[in-house]
Order: C-alpha cells, then structure tokens, then sequence
C-alpha cells in the first residue's frame, strides 16, 4: 500500500493543476445539485419492529385520511391575573382562532375547539386549542408555520399570555457563532503548530472543500432518499474534524521529509506513502464505525451513519490527492522561517529534546505510576454513568425563551406535566367476539393503574374494528414514572388479548421515544461486537500484533464510559449545567451511548494509528521497543495534539446549538476526544507499550502467514528507495512502474 500511495502523492504533486480541477468541479457539480434540488419535504422517522411504530401502521391502515404520524401543535392561552379563559371576550376570542386555524391552511386535518374537548384547565386560568396536520413536521409549508405563528401574535393582543408547543414549530436547529468560534480556534492551533500561515490555511481549505462537496451531496439528495436535517449536520461536525486532522497528518510528514534534505515531490510521495497509510486506515475505522450503525435497524440513524461515512471517505480522497497537489503550488512556503530554523535544531545531535521526547522519557522512568493515575482517573469520571437514565428530549429541554418551552410551563401548571406527552392506546378488535366491551376493560384498565391523571373517552373507527384512547400521565413525558404506566398498560394489554382477543397497542411520541430507547439498548452489544470486532482485525493487520489492537480496544471503552459519565453529570445531574447552557435536566438521548461508541471509536483510532505506525516505523528498522516509543513521539506527539485540539474546538462549537441534541453530541464528542487523546493515547498507552516491551510487537507465526501485509510503515518502500534525497533514478524509475 505505502508503494502505491507514494505514486499517487507523486501524480498529484506533478499533475497539481488537473487534481486541483477536479474537485473545484466536483465541488461546483455538488454546489450546483444542491442549490436546484427540490426542498426537502419529509424526514419521516420510523422504528421497524417496535409496538409504538405497529400502531401507528394501523392507525394508517383503518383511520384512512388520520394522519397518525401527522405534525400536530398546541396554542396554549393563560388568562391574566384575575381572569379567566371561559370569560365571555377571552371564550370568543380563541374560539375566533379556532375558525382561523381551520381556514388558515389546507394542510391542517382538524382543529379541537377547547371547550368542547375539555382542554381548559379546573381553576379556568389555562386553555389550549390541539392542531393536527395532514403532514410532517418537516413537509409543512412556510405559510402553514406562518398562520400557526401569527395566530399566535393575534392573540396577545387581547390581554391573554399566548404560547405554541408541539413539532410543528419544529425547524433546521440553529448552532449559532460558536461553530465558526470552533474553526477559528483550529485556525490558530494550525498556525501555532506549523508557524506558517500556508501550511495553517491548507488543512483548513481542504477540509473545507471536502465538506462542502459532502454537505451539498447530502442536500442535493435530501429529498430523494429522505434525509433529516441532523444528517447534514453530523456529516458537516465529523467532516470538518477528520478532514483537518487528515491533512495536518499529510502536511506535517511532508514538513518533516523537507527538513530530512528531500525535493518537494519525493517528500511528497513520501508524506502520502508513509502518513497517507495511516489516514487510509484511519479513516476505514471511522467508517466502519458509521456504517456499523446500520445494525440498529432505525432508518434515520442508519442514514446520518451512512451519510457522514460518505463525507469521511471524501476527506481521505482529498488528502491523498488534493492535499499533495496544494503542496506542489504551496512550495517552500510551506516551512516558515522558525520552521526551518526549528527543524535544523531538532535534527543536530546536541539539540534540545521537544515535548514529546521529554514525555514519553517520563512515562518509561514510571510506567506504573502514568498507567494507574490516567485509569484510576478516567475511572472516577466514570461513576456517574452508572446513573445513566435515558430517553429522548421533549418541549421541556428547550430553552426557557422559546415559545414551545414557554406553552410546556404552562400546559404543566394548568393540567399536570402529563399533559405534555399523551399516550394514544389503540385497541384492534377485529379478532374479539365483542369489541366495545373489549375496548370498556381497556378502559377500566387503565383508569385503575396507578400514575395516570385522566383517560378520555374511546374512539372507534368507521367500520367499528379499532377504537383510540388517549391517556394522560401524571408526570411529564421523559420521566420514569411515564415509562413505568406505558409498560403496566402493555402489561395488561397481554391479559386483554388472551381473554377477549382484542390487541391493545400504545403509541404516540411518549411511546416511540421509549421503545426506541429500549431498541438502542438491545442494538449496543451487538453493534459494539461488530466494530470494535472489525477495527480489532483491520489494526491487527496495520500493526502486525495481537496486544497493541487489545489495548487500543480496551483503551477508547474506558475513554467513552468516562465521557458517558461527564455527559450524564452535566445534562442529567446538572452540574455545570448552566457553563454549557442546559436548562433543563432530565435523561441522556438515548442514541447517545450507541452514537458515542461508534463516532468515538473511529476517531480515537485515528490518533493510535498516526502515533502507534511510527512507533511500529521505528521499531521495524531496528529501534529497541523503549526508543520506538520516544521515535513516536518525538514525530507524533505534537501532530496528534494539534489534532486533537482542532477536533474538540470544532465539536465544542455545536455546544452552542439551540437543539438539545444537537448540544448534547457536540459536548460528548469533545470531551470524549480528549479523555481519549490525552489520557489514553498520550499517556495510557506508552505507558502499557513500556511495560510489554517486545512483547507488544508478537504475533503467531500461523497468523503473520495468514495476515496481509499492507506495509503501513512503509517498509517495503523504504527497501525500494534510496535514502538520500530524490536525485537517484531509482526512485524516478518506481514512480513510472
């Protein structure tokens, strides 16, 4: 591999101009898609196999026209003090908003007067009027959102306190400045690692290239293949991190092949063969981490997982090729003038060791003293994690100024928390003998359950085979409580079918929330098997060694439950909520532990692989196993920090979102990369490679025959070239092979 990819980084640098073309127009061809595609106008979410998604598949087949799994909104309407919603003016006025919802949209399915539906509060102060839509949150209309929105200013004037929940609001999650706040950082990270304003700016530029042909594919097929607005959001935080980190690796391998004495297009060639082996590798474990996602079997995860790998695998493209060429215009402008100063210094028998050298020398004079500190710490992190509850954010994770956290607060002072998540139980009766007394029990059932503040009245259907009840909970839609009275009623719903035949099933947004909840928990074994399984086998055959890929392994799952502990600390237990703006404690979103593991994984792998092949590098040409470690990180050290730094700026950026999850994925990504790069990459693992010794490079004999050699540390390329810098016709006659 590193003999093909030291041709093709030589290709790139001599035809820089054409592969420069190239992805200007792809860049332009992607662009162009994405600003004449149709708008996106679903981003349906279904859980395949859960009870909640059966429900609402019923609900389709016998309410036809019903709209199930339609948007829906509440304007919720407070009297002022000393006044009530049932007062003559305040009753008229919002039963004129009624009429004006029913006429203001062709896309509404039906309008609940509240005062026919029994939506107004016991002391007369709270009312709320219950919208159903024909459509997705995401199919409404601008001028649909519009009325629903100026309904709302129109009812402020007469005096009444007037807020609208419900998804129907629901828009692209807004991240806010922090996230150019988060490219700026990595802009001066970039500077200060290569003290050169070129070489800072061409990881920025590439990354930005490779982004932008992503997040436009992503757009341009939005419509086409149903992608939600979090796709491109993910594809864009993973994109922009790992395509800086990819060309930091290239540009700083190729700084280092100039400073050893090479011309521009052999230390080129070299970079790419030599780093480029590493990003290719690298950038396979993120991908296999994305992809593994699949395994979850919810069409939405499945295709963010798919979508970022895309936008992954483009960012290891452009930093074979791209980055290569860029150089070539770059030219020597590329090593500033410290750099080159820096670089003779470093290269002089008698200079001064840098950082990196002088750590890892620390960490072989007291390998048990780092191992027990960085474990026994990350492992303290950790215990809040066995707190871990969870679920998925509702209203009352919004931000206090917003209109839908606002109409939360107040359907919970007016009627109970419960009233913000129902549960739609819907009873299937064409297998029982008498369907109304069957549809009756259901009831009684579930008024006699503990935890449930009201039941409404049943519904059947036209043909009179399916009736719908409406439950609602004493405590709000996130909470344990909720949980338990969806499982009681499932729970007896059991008893139900063997005795009367009929099916009761519970559904609604409280219900889908918590079995997908329960399938993330089944899926994250399996899914941890899968790619921890496949990344065990792809660094056995980077490494050629059976312990290094173990302890990779076990390395990022102590880096991920510590993080999982920081996470349920901050946005469940709250504390320093208020730092990293949560308002709103409750569960962690219950893709989090499954999301976490899968994009953590493929990242840290990254900073193993960039610091562990040159370790591997040393030691193949006859270092002792000690001072392959110092060779690491002597090359390594400052690169992998730099990249990790840029990694936790751009993820620190999201934390600005206005979107819970949006918040939550930017904070536990960033501080997941930096239990991960600077505990256990930086000092864990020297510190277990100090302690094995050769130990750490043994593999089977059996299985070194089985393992394909892909020659990561560029070790059958070194045996092809000279040494010496790129006069010799050897190196010219290999390229033309």
């Amino acid at each position: 591999m590193a003999t093909f990819l030291y041709k093709l980084g030589r290709l790139a640098f001599r035809r820089r101009r054409y592969v420069a073309l190239i992805w200007v127009a792809l860049l332009a061809l992607a662009g162009f898609g994405a600003s004449s595609a149709a708008t996106a106008t679903s981003s349906s979410f279904s859980i395949p196999g859960t009870e909640a998604q059966k429900a609402f598949d019923l609900l389709d087949e016998r309410f036809p026209g019903g709209s199930a799994d339609g948007a829906s909104a509440r304007i919720v309407f407070k009297a002022p003090d000393g006044e009530k919603v049932t007062a003559a003016s305040n009753k008229a006025e919002i039963q004129d908003i009624v009429g004006e919802l029913k006429s203001g949209s062709d896309q509404v399915a039906s309008v609940a007067d509240p005062y026919k539906a029994n939506a107004v509060s016991k002391d007369g102060s709270t009312a709320y009027i219950s919208v159903s839509y024909k459509v997705s949150s995401m199919e409404l209309t601008d001028p649909t959102r519009e009325a629903l929105e100026d309904v709302g200013h129109d009812a402020q004037s007469s005096g009444m306190k007037v807020e609208i929940g419900g998804d129907a609001l629901q828009v692209m999650p807004e991240t806010g400045a922090t996230e150019i706040i988060g490219v700026a950082i990595a802009a001066v990270v970039l500077v200060i690692t290569f003290g050169s304003l070129i070489a800072a700016g061409l990881p920025l530029l590439t990354a930005l290239i490779g982004v932008g042909i992503g997040v436009s594919t992503i757009t341009a097929l939005a419509n086409v293949l149903d992608l939600g607005s979090t796709t491109s959001t993910l594809a864009m935080m993973i994109g922009l991190a790992v395509g800086i980190d990819y060309a930091l690796f290239i540009v700083s391998r190729y700084r280092a092949e100039l400073a050893e004495g090479r011309e521009r297009e052999e230390a080129a060639g070299r970079a790419v063969g030599t780093a480029g082996s590493a990003v290719v590798f690298a950038g396979l474990t993120v991908v296999i981490a994305l992809v593994g996602l699949a395994v979850v079997n919810i069409p939405m995860l499945s295709k963010m997982g798919f979508a970022a790998a895309g936008t992954v695998a483009i960012a290891v493209l452009i930093a074979l090729t791209l980055v290569p060429a860029l150089l070539g215009f770059a030219g020597k402008r590329v090593m500033g003038r410290k750099a080159r100063k820096a670089a003779e210094a470093e290269n002089k028998p008698e200079a001064r060791p840098n950082m990196g050298t002088r750590w890892a020398r620390f960490v072989l004079r007291r390998p048990v003293w780092v191992l027990l500190v960085g474990v026994l710490g990350l492992g303290a992190i950790a215990v809040p994690a066995a707190s871990l509850e969870m679920g998925l954010p509702d209203d009352g994770a919004q931000p206090k100024s917003t209109t839908q956290r606002q109409a939360y607060d107040m359907l919970s002072d007016g009627f109970g928390p419960g009233f913000n998540g129902p549960l739609m139980v819907v009873v299937d009766t064409k297998n029982s003998s008498d369907g109304k007394a069957a549809v009756s029990r259901v009831s009684d059932e579930i008024e006699g359950s503990g935890g449930v503040a009201a039941v409404a009245p049943a519904a059947f259907n036209k043909a009179g085979d399916t009736a719908t009840i409406t439950v609602i909970p004493k405590d709000r839609p996130s909470s344990v409580e909720t949980e338990n009275v969806v499982h009681a009623i499932r729970d007896a719903g059991t008893d139900i079918k063997s005795e009367t035949g009929a099916e009761v099933l519970v559904t609604g947004a409280t219900a889908m929330n918590i079995d997908f909840s329960q399938k993330m928990n089944d899926a994250l074994l399996p899914y941890l098997a899968l790619v921890v399984g496949l990344a065990f086998l792809l660094l056995m055959v980077v490494f050629r060694s059976v312990l290094v890929p173990l302890k990779a392994a076990l390395g990022f799952l102590l880096s991920v439950v510590a993080a999982l502990g920081a996470v349920v600390a901050v946005f469940q237990w709250g504390w320093l909520g208020s730092l990293f703006g949560v308002e709103q404690t409750g569960p962690i979103m219950s893709m989090m532990p499954i999301f976490m593991v899968g994009v953590v994984f493929g990242l840290a792998m990254d900073y193993e692989v960039f610091l562990v092949t040159r370790m591997r590098e040393a030691y193949v040409h006859g270092e002792s196993p000690g001072q392959a470690i110092v060779t690491g990180f002597k090359h390594g050290a400052r690169v992998v920090t730099a990249a990790a730094v840029i990694m936790m700026a751009v993820f620190s950026g999201f934390i600005g979102s206005s979107e819970q999850m949006i918040k939550m994925i930017g904070f536990s990504l960033a501080i997941a990369v930096f239990f991960d790069a600077f505990v256990v990459r930086m000092a864990i693992v020297p510190a277990v490679l100090a302690l094995l010794g050769k130990r750490a490079w043994w593999l089977p004999r059996w299985l070194d025959r089985v393992l394909p050699n892909v020659d990561v540390e560029g070790e059958g390329l070194r045996k092809d070239l000279s040494d010496g810098p790129a006069e010799g016709g050897g190196e010219r006659e290999l390229v033309r092979v």
